[in-house]
C-alpha cells in the first residue's frame, strides 16, 4: 500500500512513493519489478529523495536488488532528508527490484526516480527543468510516465515553454515524446516572453505563465503542418459520417449538420451525428496514403448548442473495409485520447508514433450532450520511394523444395520490410511547430545569392562615396565662385612655365616704347602702334629691378633680359624716378590680374615730333605748369575683351593745339602720387 505514481514502461520509466511530494503514510511498503529486454540491463536515477534517517535506516528506507525473487541480491539500502545521490544506480542484469518501506515518522516527502536502459546515457527525470542546464542547446533522454499531477508546465508550442516548466512533461505537450514510452528530446534555450498561452494537448493542460528571462523549445521532424480540412484542400465529398443530425429550428427552418461541415475554425455550425451513440464515426479520405501525426478538435462553437466530443478512439485504413483501432506499442488495448472539456477550445493530440494511412476515422466515445465537433488533421506527404530491382539468391542446395520455398518467402518478407523502412517524407508547409524545417535546396541557394548580391551592392556603394569624395575635392579646389580650371582666363599662360622655353619670334613681351621710337612714327601711327601688344600682366608697383617671381604670383614674368623699370617709361620722361608701364593691381575682391591700360591718343592734338614728351603723371612737390593741349582718354580693356574709356582730370589750363609747351595732366584720382616724383 506504498506504491505511488507508476509507469513501467519496455524501455524506461517513472516510480515515487505514495502521497509523493507530499509526507508518505506510516507503516506502508510498496516493491516494483522492472524488467527489460534480455541481454540489457538497468540504470536508475533518482530524481527527488527524502525519506526519514532516525533509526538509521532499520524502519524507513530504499532497497535496490539484482533480479526479482528470492534470488537477488543487494546493490544498496539508501536513506536520508534530503539525500543527494550522484550519478546511477546500474544492475548487473535486466531485472531490477525496488524496495520502498516506510515506518513510523513525522517528516520526508518519500522519493522519486526513473529508470531506463543503459544505452540511454543522457536520462533525466520528470522534475528536470530547463533551469538545470546551461547550454544553450541540449539531447536529453525522457522517461515514461512524465505526466505528473505535481509538475507545472507554462506555455504551448510554437513560442515556446517557460523555463521552469517540466522538460519530460513539456514534450509530452508538444508532441514530441509519448507518456508511456518516454523519448529523446532534443531541447534549445532562448529569451524569454512576456506572456505564455496555455492549452490542453496529449492529455496535458498547459497553464498561462507569466514573464520570464528564458524559454525552451524542442527541434522536430517538422512533420505538423495541417493536411486540408480548414484550407479546403480536401473536398466535401471526401468528408462523410456514420448519421447526419437535422431538426428544424423556430421558424420552420430545417438545419443540417452535415460531415463537411466538420472544418476547424469554419464559421456556422458542425458535423453532428443524428444519434448519440458509440457506433458513430467521421471519416475523412486523404485521397492518397499520409503520414498523420496529430489531431486537433473543438466542440460545436455555437454558444446556444453546448456540444462536444470528450473522448474518442481512432482508426485508419488503406481501403475504407478493413479498419485498424490505433494503439501504443507495446499496449494490448485501444487508446482512448482525450477530447474536449468545453465547446470552444481547441484541444491537440498526436500520435507517437505516426498514422501512415489513407483514410482515417474518428469513433467517439464520450460525448456532452450530443456528438458534435470540428476537426484538422496535422501530419506531412508520404510516399515509397522507387522499389529496387529484387534479385533472388540462389536456394540452399537440398532436395527439399518445401525448405526452399520457406526461403525465398522470408527473403521477399525482408525486402519488403526495408522498403517499408526506406519510405521518404515530404514536408508540407508548417503551421504547428517548434523549429522551421531545413530546406537543403534553398540553403544551397542562399548560401550563394546572398554573398553576391551582398558585394554587389558594396561595389555599389564604394562607387558612389568615391564620387561623391572626388566631387567634394573638385570644388574645394577650384573654390565655390570660381569657374573650372579650363574656362579660366589665359589658363595656357599659366601652363607656359611648365613647357620648355619657345623660340624668341614667339614669346610675348610687355609692350615697350623708347622716345626715339616715338619720334620716327607718324601722329597717326603712334596709338595703332600703342595698341598692338598690350601686356596681360600689371608689374608691381615697386622700384628697382624686376626679381624672381614666385610660381603662385599674379604678375606676368620678364623673360629674357631683366630691365630696369626706367626703361619701360614710353615717352622717355626727364624724370629720375622709375615708375612702371602697367596701372596697379586690383583689390582682392577684384579679377586675377590687374586690367593694362591702353593710351588712346588719336584724339590729342598733333605736336611737333621734336617737341619732348613728358610724362602722364604729375611731378611731386611742384606747381604744375600750364596745361597745354586736351586731356587723352585712357581705354581700359578688361578680361571679357569689352572697352570702357577712363577718364582723367580736366587739365589746369587749355592750352591751343601745336603748343611746343609741355602737356602735364594731372594724376588720375584712383592713382595715389608717387613719393618721390619731382619736376625738373
Amino acid at each position: 500500500d506504498g506504491c505511488g505514481h507508476t509507469v513501467l514502461g519496455p524501455e524506461s520509466g517513472t516510480l515515487a512513493s505514495i502521497n509523493y511530494p507530499r509526507t508518505s503514510p506510516n507503516s506502508t511498503v510498496c516493491e516494483w519489478e522492472i524488467r527489460v529486454k534480455p541481454g540489457q540491463r538497468v540504470q536508475l536515477k533518482f530524481g527527488d529523495f527524502d525519506i526519514d534517517d532516525s533509526d538509521s535506516c532499520h524502519s524507513s528506507y530504499l532497497r535496490v536488488h539484482n533480479g526479482i525473487g528470492p534470488n537477488r541480491t543487494e546493490i544498496g539500502k539508501y536513506c536520508g532528508f534530503g539525500f543527494q545521490m550522484d550519478g546511477l544506480i546500474t544492475s548487473k542484469s535486466n531485472e531490477v527490484t525496488v524496495q520502498f518501506m516506510s515506518g513510523i515518522h513525522t517528516s520526508g516527502r518519500g522519493f522519486l526516480a526513473a529508470y531506463s536502459t543503459t544505452d540511454k546515457s543522457d536520462l533525466i527525470t520528470c522534475l528536470d527543468n530547463a533551469s538545470h542546464f546551461s547550454e544553450p542547446e541540449f539531447n536529453k533522454y525522457c522517461p515514461a510516465g512524465c505526466v505528473i499531477p505535481f509538475a507545472d508546465v507554462s506555455g504551448t508550442i510554437p513560442h515556446g515553454y517557460r523555463d521552469s516548466s517540466s522538460l519530460c512533461m513539456a514534450g509530452v505537450h508538444a508532441g514530441v515524446v509519448s507518456n508511456t514510452l518516454g523519448g529523446q528530446i532534443n531541447v534549445v534555450i532562448s529569451k524569454g516572453i512576456p506572456y505564455y498561452e496555455g492549452s490542453l494537448a496529449n492529455n496535458v493542460t498547459s497553464e498561462v505563465g507569466p514573464l520570464s528571462t528564458s524559454l525552451f523549445t524542442f527541434k522536430t521532424s517538422g512533420c505538423y503542418g495541417t493536411l486540408g480540412m480548414e484550407s479546403g484542400v480536401i473536398p466535401d465529398s471526401h468528408i462523410t459520417s456514420s448519421s447526419i443530425l437535422e431538426w428544424p429550428n423556430q421558424t420552420g427552418q430545417v438545419n443540417i449538420w452535415k460531415p463537411e461541415n466538420a472544418r476547424l475554425k469554419r464559421i456556422g455550425p458542425p458535423w453532428a451525428a443524428f444519434i448519440s451513440d458509440e457506433h458513430q464515426w467521421l471519416q475523412i479520405d486523404l485521397n492518397k496514403e499520409k503520414k498523420i501525426t496529430g489531431i486537433i478538435t473543438t466542440g460545436s462553437t455555437l454558444a446556444e448548442h453546448y456540444y462536444y466530443v470528450s473522448a474518442y478512439k481512432i482508426l485508419y485504413s488503406d481501403d475504407a473495409q478493413k479498419w485498424t483501432v490505433y494503439r501504443e506499442p507495446g499496449m494490448d488495448k485501444d487508446k482512448i485520447f482525450q477530447g474536449n472539456t468545453e465547446l470552444y477550445q481547441e484541444v491537440r493530440n498526436n500520435f507517437i508514433p505516426p498514422i501512415i494511412a489513407r483514410f482515417f476515422r474518428i469513433n467517439p466515445v464520450k460525448w456532452h450532450q450530443k456528438i458534435a465537433m470540428k476537426v484538422e488533421l496535422l501530419g506531412c506527404q508520404f510516399s515509397i520511394g522507387r522499389a529496387p530491382k529484387i534479385t533472388l539468391p540462389p536456394p540452399p542446395q537440398n532436395k527439399n523444395d518445401e525448405k526452399s520455398a520457406d526461403f525465398v518467402d522470408d527473403f521477399i518478407h525482408s525486402v519488403k520490410t526495408s522498403l517499408q523502412t526506406d519510405k521518404t517524407t515530404f514536408t508540407p508547409e508548417i503551421k504547428n511547430t517548434t523549429v522551421t524545417p531545413s530546406v537543403t535546396k534553398d540553403v544551397a541557394l542562399a548560401a550563394v545569392l546572398v554573398p553576391v548580391l551582398v558585394m554587389v551592392f558594396t561595389t555599389l556603394i564604394l562607387i558612389l562615396v568615391c564620387a561623391w569624395h572626388w566631387r567634394n575635392r573638385k570644388k574645394k579646389t577650384e573654390g565655390t565662385y570660381d569657374l573650372p580650371y579650363w574656362d579660366r582666363a589665359g589658363w595656357w599662360k599659366g601652363m607656359k612655365q611648365f613647357l620648355p622655353t619657345k623660340s624668341a619670334e614667339h614669346e610675348e613681351t610687355p609692350v615697350r616704347y623708347s622716345s626715339s621710337e616715338i619720334s620716327h612714327l607718324r601722329p597717326r601711327e603712334v596709338p595703332t602702334m600703342l595698341q598692338t601688344e598690350s601686356a596681360e600682366y600689371a608689374q608691381p608697383l615697386v622700384g628697382g629691378i624686376v626679381g624672381t617671381l614666385h610660381q603662385r604670383s599674379t604678375f606676368k614674368p620678364e623673360e629674357g633680359k631683366e630691365a630696369s623699370y626706367a626703361d619701360l617709361d614710353p615717352y622717355n620722361s626727364p624724370i629720375q624716378e622709375v615708375y612702371h608701364a602697367y596701372a596697379e593691381p586690383l583689390p582682392v575682391t577684384g579679377p586675377e590680374y590687374a586690367t593694362p591700360i591702353i593710351m588712346d591718343m588719336s584724339s590729342h592734338p598733333s605736336t611737333p615730333l621734336g617737341a619732348p614728351s613728358i610724362s602722364t603723371f604729375k611731378a611731386a612737390g611742384n606747381q604744375a605748369p600750364p596745361l597745354v593741349g586736351t586731356c587723352n582718354k585712357l581705354l581700359s580693356r578688361t578680361d571679357s575683351a569689352s572697352s570702357a574709356q577712363a577718364l582723367y582730370d580736366i587739365p589746369k589750363g587749355q592750352l591751343g593745339p601745336g603748343s611746343a609747351d609741355q602737356l602735364v595732366y594731372q594724376v588720375p584720382q584712383s592713382v595715389a602720387h608717387p613719393a618721390g616724383s619731382k619736376d625738373e
